[in-house]
């Protein structure tokens, strides 16, 4: 079925709303067709799951991989619901062998965050959300990875969209997505 570039952003700002994600307006000239999207999110996952057999064979403890949700994990402004594909494979593929999955995510309900993601595939171990006090995603994705490495995690991968998912460290490897100019949250 294909949408309309005015009814997807109408469903994304009221996905937004229900998820209390904060979505940006966006104009079709802004944000490429879904097509470029799919194309552009598989350049970026490219090779991910043979970093990670090679990461896993390294051995180490608590492996685990964190990802975003929104335009990362699930293709928010395109498809709300649905998952990513090459995201969602990458995903599977850690845990079946045997890498924790982590989500680090500036939604506010855990409970919804997971529900989300388990719905549209993925297998989760662990949500980090915002605080009421954090103003900015990276604030909160830095803070998500700080937790997670104190409760012993080793961040072999890291899966986000934005400048902000990337920022702060605590992770080995980094899969960028696509955000056009941060159009995509």
């Amino acid at each position: 079925m294909k949408h309309t570039t005015a009814r997807v952003l109408a469903v994304t700002a009221l996905a937004g709303a229900l998820t209390g994600v904060v979505v940006p307006s966006a104009s079709a000239s802004q944000v490429p067709d879904y097509r470029t999207w799919v194309s552009d999110v598989h350049t970026a996952m490219q090779g991910g799951t043979t970093y990670l057999d090679d990461r896993i064979a390294k051995g180490g403890t608590k492996l685990a991989v964190v990802t975003d949700i929104d335009n990362t994990a699930l293709e928010t402004y395109y498809h709300p619901g649905e998952p990513t594909a090459d995201v969602l494979a990458f995903i599977k593929h850690a845990k079946e062998n045997g890498v924790s999955v982590l989500v680090a995510s500036y939604r506010s309900s855990a409970s919804g965050a997971k529900e989300a993601l388990v719905d549209a595939g993925y297998p989760v171990d662990k949500v980090c959300v915002r605080k009421s006090s954090e103003k900015h995603a990276t604030e909160t994705k830095q803070r998500c990875r700080k937790e997670y490495a104190a409760a012993g995690y080793t961040i072999i991968a890291n899966v986000g969209n934005r400048p902000g998912d990337m920022t702060g460290g605590n992770y080995e490897k980094g899969f960028k997505l696509p955000d056009y100019n941060e159009q995509l949250s």
